[in-house]
C-alpha cells in the first residue's frame, strides 16, 4: 500500500503530493488524514506529513519509494480532521482531492501573515546610555539617532525607525547580535473582529427559550450529539436560544461557529454577539481580502477568539476545540457551494461534527424540506417556538391581492388599490413601508395575466422558461413547444413573459407618492465596500420612509417603525422552473411577512400574485408552515423528488458537440444498464445556456430513492471519464438534490 502524502498545508503546496510505501506493521494505523512522520529530501530529515490519499499503485520506482516512519496515533490535529472532512466532500459531492482541501483550507495563494517587528531594549538604563556614548564616539551617526529615540520612547517598531530615522537593517543587526536589542514580533489583525466590549449582560429568556436551551444543553453535557432544528416563528427570539447555548459551550473550554446567510450577517445581526461575547468574536464575509479572511482564520488556530460569525465559508475556520456549529436560516440556498465541489453547508457542518465531536443547531421559520423532513422522521431533534419573543409584538395580518381582478378594474399600475390605499396612510403616520420584489429564480417564464396560470412542463412540474429562439424549454427533460400567441388555457391575448426591476419599481413609487423619501437595495446600490450597512442604518435612522428591494431587505432586520410589507409580484419565484419553487415562494413570503409589526404597533402585509388559490401563497397568508410541508412533501413523493428521494444532475462540457453527445449518451446507458430499476435517468438534454464560451454544455438527470446509489453512479461515471480519458476538451460535473 501507498500513500499520497502532504508536506506542507500552505496554499500554494497543496498540489504537490509525496508518495510513499507503507509498511505493513502500519496499513491498519494508516488512514487518510493520519498525522505522519516520514523522511524528507536529501539528508532524510525527519518532517510530519498528512495522508490525503491511499493507492495501490505506485507512482515510480518502488526501489527507490522511502517508508513512513511512524503514525501519531493520538493526533487529532486540526490539520488532521480538515483533510478527513475534504475526502468526505470530494466522495460525497464529486471533485477532485485537490479540489476538496481547497475548499477546506480556504487561504489564497502566497498570502502571508502582517507581522509587526518592535525593538526594546535588553540592557539596563545605564548600559543604554553607554551604548548612545559610544555610537557618538564613533560617529555612527544613524546608529546614535536610532539608540536616543529607543532611549527616550522605549520602544520602537521597525516601520518607524525606517520611516522617521532612515535606519537600515545594517545599523540594527550588530546591536541585536550583541543583545543590546531584542526584537519582538507581533501578527497584526486584517479586518474580522472589531475593539467592542462585552457588556457581560445575557438577554433574559421567556419560558420557551430557557425550556429549548435547557434541554440542548443538557443533550450536549450528556454527550449526544443530534443535530437539533429550532423551528421559530419570525421575531420568536431563536438568536438569544443560541447565545445562551454558546455561552454554555464555551464555558466548557470550547469553541463555536455561527453561520449566517451572507446577505443577513448585517451590523445589527453581528453587534448582538458582540454585546454578549466582546473581542472573542470574529467575523468573515465575502468582502474581506484573502490576507484579512487568513488572519481571521489564524487567531482561531491559536485560540485568541472563541466564536466565528460568516457565511458558508466560516464553516471551514480551523478551531483545534470546535464544540457547535449554529445554522441560522439554514433553509437559505446560499449554504448551497456554486462551484467544485457543490456541497451543502448543512450536511457537512454535520460531518465536520461527527469528525470532531460536538453538535450542530439549525434554526429558521421556515425551515428547508430536508431538515423538517429529517426531524419529522427522529434523525434531528426538533424543537418549536410559537411565540414572539417581545411582549406586544404581534404576527401581522396578511392582505392577498388578486392581480387578475386589478386588471379587470382597469388598474394597470405595479401597486394595487389596496397597496396604494395602506402606503398613503402610513406616509401620513410617519410609518415606514418595506416593497418587496421577488426576483428569485427569475428565469423568464411565461404566463397569462388573465387567468394567471405559467404555461408548464407536461412531464416534470416545473415551468418552462423562454429562450431567445422564441421556443419555452423545460430545464429537466428538454421538452419545448414554440412560444404561443394566446394562452394555452383561457385563450386570452395577454400572455407574455414576466419582467420587473428595482429600479422600474423604485421610480413608480417616487411618481406614485410624490415627497416620499425612497431608497433602493440590490446588487446595484451595495455593491460597494459598507454599502449595504449604509443603507440599513439609514432606513433604521428614519432617512426614507420607503425601502425598495430584492431579498435581500428581508433577511433577518429588525425595523421597529416598519409596519407595512408590500410583496408586489409572489408569482416571479413561484413559476422558476425548479421542483423546489414553491418552496421557496412560501420561505421568502413568510419571511418577508415577518419584517412587519416587530416593534409595538400592528404590522400589515399585503401580497400581490395572479394565483392566490395557489397553496404556497394560502399558507404564507396564514402562517402555516406545517400545512405547507404536508401539501408540498405529498408532491415530492409523488414525483421522487427531495427529500422523499435524491436527485443527480451531471454536466458535461466539451468543445466538441459530438463528443458532448457521445458521451453524455454513454453514461446515459451505462446507468441504465447497470442500475435498472433503482435509478431513472431524465434526458440526456441540452442545459439551460446549451453553449458558454465555446463549450457545449450536456444535462443528464438521475432519480433515486438511495442516496448510495447515486453516489455510486458518480463513481462509475468518473472512471468510466477517466478511462475514456478526454484531457482537456471535456469535463463532468456532479450536483445533488
Amino acid at each position: 500500500m501507498y500513500a499520497n502524502i502532504i508536506v506542507d498545508i500552505s496554499h500554494e503546496q497543496l498540489d504537490r503530493t509525496f508518495q510513499y510505501r507503507v509498511p505493513k506493521a502500519m496499513e491498519e494505523a494508516v488512514a487518510v488524514g493520519s498525522q505522519v512522520a516520514i523522511p524528507f529530501g536529501k539528508g532524510n530529515r525527519t518532517i510530519t506529513g498528512y495522508v490525503i490519499e491511499l493507492t495501490e499503485t505506485a507512482e515510480f520506482d518502488e526501489n527507490r519509494m522511502k517508508e513512513i516512519l511512524s503514525v501519531e496515533e493520538q493526533a487529532v490535529a486540526v490539520e488532521s480532521q480538515m483533510i478527513r472532512l475534504a475526502a468526505w466532500i470530494r466522495r460525497q459531492y464529486g471533485s477532485t482531492m485537490i479540489q476538496a482541501l481547497k475548499t477546506v483550507m480556504p487561504v489564497k495563494d502566497k498570502v502571508k501573515q502582517v507581522e509587526k517587528i518592535f525593538y526594546h531594549w535588553n540592557v539596563s538604563r545605564e548600559e543604554a546610555e553607554a551604548a548612545v556614548c559610544e555610537a557618538k564616539r564613533k560617529h555612527y551617526k544613524a546608529r546614535a539617532r536610532f539608540l536616543e529615540a529607543l532611549l527616550e520612547e522605549g520602544v520602537l517598531s521597525k516601520e518607524e525607525a525606517a520611516k522617521r530615522f532612515q535606519i537600515s537593517l545594517a545599523t540594527i543587526r550588530p546591536l541585536l547580535e550583541k543583545k543590546v536589542i531584542r526584537e519582538e514580533r507581533e501578527i497584526s489583525h486584517r479586518g474580522g473582529a472589531r475593539a467592542y466590549g462585552a457588556d457581560g449582560t445575557g438577554v433574559i429568556l421567556n419560558e420557551e427559550q430557557r425550556r429549548i436551551a435547557d434541554d440542548i444543553c443538557r443533550h450536549y453535557d450528556a454527550g449526544d450529539f443530534q443535530p437539533c432544528l429550532i423551528h421559530g416563528i419570525t421575531g420568536s427570539g431563536k438568536t438569544e436560544v443560541y447565545m445562551e447555548i454558546m455561552d454554555h459551550v464555551i464555558a466548557g473550554g470550547k469553541s463555536v461557529i455561527v453561520l449566517i446567510p451572507e446577505i443577513a450577517l448585517t451590523y445589527q445581526t453581528v453587534m448582538r454577539f458582540y454585546k454578549r461575547f466582546g473581542n472573542r468574536v470574529s467575523l468573515v464575509n465575502s468582502r474581506l481580502s484573502a490576507g484579512e479572511k487568513y488572519d481571521q482564520f489564524m487567531r482561531a488556530k491559536r485560540g485568541e477568539i472563541d466564536i466565528m460569525i460568516g457565511p458558508r465559508s466560516a464553516l471551514f475556520t480551523p478551531f483545534p476545540n470546535l464544540g457547535l456549529i449554529v445554522i441560522d436560516e439554514e433553509h437559505e440556498s446560499a449554504y448551497k457551494s456554486e462551484y467544485m465541489p457543490r456541497y451543502h453547508a448543512r450536511e457537512t457542518a454535520i460531518e465536520r461534527m461527527r469528525i470532531c465531536g460536538g453538535m450542530v443547531i439549525l434554526g429558521s421559520a421556515t425551515p428547508s424540506m430536508e431538515s423538517y423532513f429529517r426531524a419529522k422522521t427522529g434523525e434531528y431533534r426538533l424543537y418549536r417556538m410559537t411565540k414572539r419573543a417581545s411582549s406586544g409584538s404581534q404576527l401581522s395580518s396578511v392582505h392577498v391581492v388578486d392581480l387578475r381582478e386589478e386588471l379587470k378594474a382597469g388598474n394597470k399600475s405595479i401597486f394595487s388599490r389596496t397597496l396604494s390605499e395602506m402606503i398613503r396612510g402610513r406616509l401620513q403616520k410617519k410609518e415606514q413601508i418595506m416593497l418587496f420584489l421577488n426576483r428569485r429564480g427569475y428565469a423568464g417564464f411565461v404566463s397569462c395575466r388573465q387567468c394567471g396560470k405559467a404555461i408548464g412542463c407536461p412531464h416534470c412540474d416545473v415551468s418552462l422558461t423562454a429562450h431567445r429562439n422564441g421556443m419555452l424549454v423545460c430545464h429537466y427533460c428538454g421538452y419545448q413547444i414554440p412560444m404561443p400567441k394566446t394562452c394555452p388555457s383561457c385563450h386570452s391575448p395577454y400572455i407574455a413573459g414576466f419582467g420587473l426591476g428595482t429600479q422600474k419599481v423604485e421610480s413608480m413609487a417616487a411618481a406614485a407618492f410624490p415627497g416620499a423619501r425612497i431608497l433602493r437595495m440590490d446588487m446595484d446600490t451595495t455593491s460597494k465596500k459598507g454599502s449595504h450597512e449604509d443603507i440599513l442604518t439609514r432606513f433604521a435612522s428614519g432617512e426614507a420612509d420607503i425601502l425598495v428591494g430584492t431579498q435581500m431587505i428581508v433577511k433577518g432586520h429588525d425595523f421597529k417603525n416598519v409596519t407595512l410589507v408590500g410583496i408586489l409580484a409572489a408569482d416571479m419565484s413561484l413559476y422558476a422552473g425548479d421542483y423546489r419553487s414553491s418552496e421557496k415562494t412560501f420561505q421568502l413570503l413568510t419571511q418577508a411577512a415577518g419584517r412587519a409589526g416587530r416593534g409595538q404597533k400592528q404590522g400589515d402585509v399585503v401580497i400581490q400574485t395572479y394565483t392566490p388559490e395557489h397553496y404556497s401563497i394560502e399558507a404564507a397568508k396564514n402562517q402555516d408552515y406545517e400545512g405547507f410541508y404536508e401539501r408540498e412533501i405529498m408532491y415530492r413523493r409523488m414525483l421522487g423528488y427531495p427529500p422523499a428521494g435524491f436527485l443527480l444532475q451531471l454536466l458535461l462540457t466539451s468543445q466538441s458537440e459530438e463528443k458532448a453527445e457521445n458521451l453524455i449518451n454513454q453514461y446515459a446507458a451505462l446507468i441504465q444498464r447497470r442500475y435498472n430499476g433503482m435509478i431513472d435517468t431524465i434526458g440526456p438534454t441540452d442545459a439551460p445556456v446549451s453553449k458558454m464560451k465555446d463549450s457545449y454544455r450536456k444535462l443528464l438527470y438521475m432519480k433515486s430513492r438511495k442516496m448510495e446509489w447515486l453516489i455510486q453512479a458518480k463513481d462509475d461515471i468518473e472512471s468510466a471519464f477517466q478511462d475514456a480519458s478526454p484531457g482537456r476538451s471535456a469535463a463532468i460535473q456532479f450536483d445533488f438534490n
